[in-house]
């Protein structure tokens, strides 16, 4: 963090990826604001957080909201919380859920919630600071998406449209306000050792796990690690490992480039990666054609 006085807020802050960005800040002499539903989780957190702290000045506050419902109560709660607090200099948009099933197997509510956890749970507590940042001229906001978020995968058609939106939103909404020095970094971590992971892994399609363990598993405190330094860096896209740097040059488009230097070299990669992500795309649409084959073998021997 820039300085030891730097307040930040995390949405999604009582457990995973959320928790370890909190810590991993608070290692780093910040102020901390943990936002989520379950108030018991929150003070949980809230005790692990403290035990990094690197002065006495430093606090960790918790606020229970849920930030997909409500615009204009989140506003309210996170304007309350900042007057008490001081305002945010960086925002993390960390709350979100995920489901994994074929298209015509879901439920219609379920596209609807998984778009306001993850989308509109993000838009409510910008919305709640971005006019204080304005007026200040300073702050970050973080929008954690997915490698889901990047190219859409088998089983994700509910959470990657979700993870889609939120690049569409931070795009344009960083055109918006750096003018005013504040700075957006989308983050696309891959298959991470969360409880939603795990939660989510019991119940995972065939051919979607065959896709996953493509890659490795990362763990949250790395995840939370590289975020928050591309984060203090200003970049617009923070990703994690060889295949995530690959996939962000990938599928970078419009997106506003860190320097000179990395926009050129995705300009002069560009041909040989689009090469590599067609081969990817080709393996995997031939793991999901052998899921197939399997099962249906599997039925005729039944």
């Amino acid at each position: 963090m820039s300085t030891l006085e730097e307040r930040l807020l995390v949405t999604g802050g009582s457990s995973g990826i959320g928790k370890s960005i909190a810590i991993e800040c608070f290692k780093q002499g910040a102020f901390i604001t943990i936002i989520a539903r379950n108030e018991n989780r929150l003070m949980k957190a809230k005790q692990e957080i403290e035990k990094f702290s690197v002065n006495d000045k430093q606090v960790v506050h918790t606020v229970s909201v849920d930030v997909s419902k409500d615009c204009t109560y989140v506003e309210k709660v996170l304007k309350q919380a900042q007057e008490k607090l001081g305002p945010v200099d960086m925002l993390v948009n960390c709350a979100g859920t995920s489901v994994n099933a074929k298209f015509e197997e879901l439920d219609a509510g379920r596209f609807e919630q998984l778009m306001a956890v993850n989308y509109l749970g993000s838009v409510y507590p910008t919305r709640a600071v971005i006019t204080t940042m304005k007026e200040r001229r300073l702050g970050r906001i973080v929008f954690v998406s997915s490698q889901a978020g990047q190219v859409g995968l088998f089983g994700y058609t509910a959470y990657s449209a979700t993870k889609f939106a939120l690049r569409g939103l931070a795009e344009a909404l960083q055109m918006e306000v750096k003018p005013y020095n504040i700075y957006i970094t989308v983050a696309y971590p891959p298959d991470t050792d969360t409880p939603g992971f795990q939660e989510e892994t019991r119940h995972k399609l065939l051919e979607t796990k065959m896709i996953s363990e493509a890659s490795s598993i990362c763990q949250p405190d790395h995840v939370a690690r590289i975020i928050v330094k591309d984060a203090t860096q200003g970049k617009f896209s923070s990703a994690i490992g060889v295949d995530g740097h690959l996939l962000a040059i990938l599928t970078s488009g419009m997106s506003p480039a860190f320097s000179i230097a990395d926009a050129f070299a995705g300009i002069i990669c560009m041909g040989l990666f689009r090469f590599i992500g067609l081969y990817f795309l080709t393996s995997f649409n031939s793991i999901v054609l052998r899921c197939m084959v399997q099962k249906e073998k599997s039925g005729k021997k039944d």
